[in-house]
């Protein structure tokens, strides 16, 4: 495996170096193909981004910034980009294949996770990202439909699309609603701790089935974000440990939330997370 990855990161790539396969997916740029690289057989997803959608979005210092943050990231927990290449009209980027797919598929198949399921989650994200912020990368964009699992149930994250790598605050509104931070919402400066913040949204949906501050209007979304309105359902039973590890991060005070160290340390992930990060129920 280490030997075809390495072959895969060495060459300058076209089209006919690879076997296209099933498509896996489409976004708004573009589409995700199975592939297949010829000589090594080493499978990998492609990601075919058209040109017009990036010239027409103006997204060109988006998809560059995204590509060379991802290129760097070496964990085990973050989803490799290869290499890329390009033709008149498409830019192809080479991405490690998850073979199970999307973490959001597997949450509303299950409509909620076990406490062992989610803390393992958890404790594989604060590890990525602990990892991400030690190189000055924030993510930004943490959320189900950007987590893959692989072969062996564990999760990668995957789209770096609004992420940046910088050692200043920044003040971009970015992201998705239900898991921006307040001082997103606000338009202030923000930094890692908004990556924090997105952990105890998660780990909310995880155990309850949706995220703490759902609502039927993006206003309504963002007052109860701002407020911190935070309650806990009665069903499913979730422990008080769960609660509290939610409660420490979902705090307004960007300074006050629990470190990504905390977390790790947290009873709730002592006692309930797989330290190998694999998920096995």
């Amino acid at each position: 495996m280490e030997t075809q990855q390495r072959r895969i990161l060495k060459r300058n790539w076209s089209l006919q170096d690879f076997e296209i396969g099933k498509p896996l997916g489409k976004g708004k740029f573009g589409r995700v193909y199975l592939a297949r690289e010829t000589k090594s057989k080493y499978i990998v997803a492609l990601k075919v981004i058209f040109k017009e959608q990036i010239e027409k979005h103006s997204m060109h210092h988006q998809l560059r910034r995204e590509m060379e943050i991802q290129t760097s990231l070496r964990h085990p927990n973050v989803l490799r980009l290869f290499g890329w290449f390009h033709d008149a009209e498409r830019i192809f980027l080479i991405l490690e294949y998850a073979h199970g797919g999307e973490l959001y598929g597997e949450l509303r198949k299950n409509a909620h996770f076990s406490e062992k399921q989610a803390a393992t989650y958890i404790l594989s994200l604060a590890q990525a990202l602990a990892y991400c912020h030690e190189k000055h990368v924030i993510h930004r964009d943490i959320k189900p439909e950007n987590l893959l699992i692989d072969h062996q149930g564990r999760l990668k994250i995957a789209d770096f699309g609004w992420s940046v790598q910088s050692t200043n605050k920044r003040h971009t509104m970015c992201g998705t609603l239900d898991y921006l931070a307040p001082e997103m919402v606000e338009n202030k400066a923000h930094d890692y701790a908004v990556d924090n913040w997105t952990l105890g949204i998660l780990s909310y949906e995880f155990l309850y089935g949706v995220p703490p501050f759902e609502a039927e209007t993006q206003r309504d979304t963002f007052r109860r974000i701002l407020k911190v309105d935070l309650s806990f359902p009665p069903a499913p039973l979730v422990s008080i440990e769960a609660k509290n590890l939610i409660s420490r991060l979902l705090v307004k005070d960007s300074s006050k939330r629990l470190s990504l160290q905390n977390i790790m340390e947290h009873p709730w992930i002592i006692k309930n997370a797989d330290p190998s990060g694999i998920c096995r129920n």
